[in-house]
């Protein structure tokens, strides 16, 4: 997982200042509203929803788009469309395989506009189950090091219940079921860590190493589902070496 943590803090720094912030925001609102239809509007007894909220913050989401979305969710904006959550799964070029978790107000656009991306680099769609197999939804959060006093962090990590505690570079990643994904996160918040990071993520149970043009074919391809609105987040199976990363960063 090393490299996938690597990649999505790069593009987190190049979307900074992306032209296309709107972009993030629409997904950003959209997690939101599901999280505030599931468990209410009330961030302190709806766990998702003050994820969902933390993470818009942290994207600097203005608080009225917050105070929008949420309203959308608990139902007190009536116009507010009917979003749901599906996850398609998919090859990329060379036998990768993808997971593609989308929020969509039309299954019938979001897996037209899936297809037609795979396709055009010589992927395919699967079905359902072809792929899913081959990873485990995990609780995952990850955090810069800093000056955090790496021991600590791994007693609090293991004593809420975590099932590994990673230390790459400056980042500290951490993994454990999906029933302790609140434990885990209570903890951190006790501790006043902030997580840059905070979710139920799906990790392959093995990554498939490529030659490095190869497994930059396989990003470009990732890079093209993300840009779509309704897509939030692609897990593969791909492991993205130090290499790739150089040349990520480089671009």
């Amino acid at each position: 997982m090393s490299g996938h943590s690597k990649w999505s803090t790069i593009k987190r720094k190049k979307g900074a200042n992306d032209a296309r912030r709107g972009q993030v925001f629409t997904r950003l609102a959209r997690e939101i509203v599901l999280a505030a239809r599931e468990g209410g509007g009330d961030v302190d007894t709806n766990f998702r929803l003050r994820l969902a909220v933390e993470k818009a913050r942290n994207n600097n989401m203005p608080k009225e788009n917050i105070e929008r979305a949420i309203r959308r969710g608990t139902g007190e904006d009536k116009d507010a469309a009917a979003f749901e959550e599906v996850m398609y799964e998919g090859y990329a070029p060379h036998g990768v395989a993808l997971l593609i978790d989308c929020v969509t107000d039309n299954r019938n656009r979001t897996v037209a506009e899936i297809r037609h991306i795979l396709n055009r680099f010589n992927g395919s769609m699967g079905e359902g189950g072809s792929v899913s197999w081959q990873f485990n939804r995990v609780a995952y959060f990850s955090f810069p090091q800093g000056k955090l006093d790496p021991d600590r962090v791994f007693e609090i990590a293991v004593e809420a219940g975590a099932d590994d505690v990673k230390f790459e570079d400056d980042e500290i990643v951490i993994i454990g079921p999906v029933d302790n994904f609140k434990t885990i996160a209570d903890a951190l918040r006790a501790a006043k860590i902030q997580p840059e990071e905070a979710g139920l993520k799906m990790i392959p149970n093995n990554e498939l190493e490529l030659p490095l043009e190869e497994t930059l074919q396989v990003l470009k391809v990732i890079e093209n589902l993300e840009d779509l609105d309704d897509v939030s987040e692609v897990y593969t199976n791909l492991l993205i070496t130090d290499e790739a990363i150089a040349q990520l960063e480089a671009a």
